[in-house]
């Protein structure tokens, strides 16, 4: 498997185990706050910042258009 089809696979997975989560925590009816609930933000948070970062290497190491690239 290729290394870019691999990287769009990693975006889609923590995408949408942090939207999962993040959409898990919004519809909780009580507002107290409790130590699972930060660990639960920091988890959500991981996997959406894991994303947006694999989601700039995938875009980053896409092939140059052109021919001219940073050396």
């Amino acid at each position: 498997m290729s290394s870019r089809r691999e990287s769009l696979r990693f975006v889609f997975v923590l995408a949408v185990f942090g939207l999962l989560s993040l959409g898990n925590m919004l519809t909780r009816p009580n507002l107290a706050i409790r130590p699972v609930d930060f660990v639960r933000l920091i988890g959500t948070g991981m996997c959406l910042g894991g994303a947006i970062v694999a989601l700039v290497w995938h875009i980053s190491s896409s092939p140059r258009r052109g021919g001219v690239g940073p050396n």
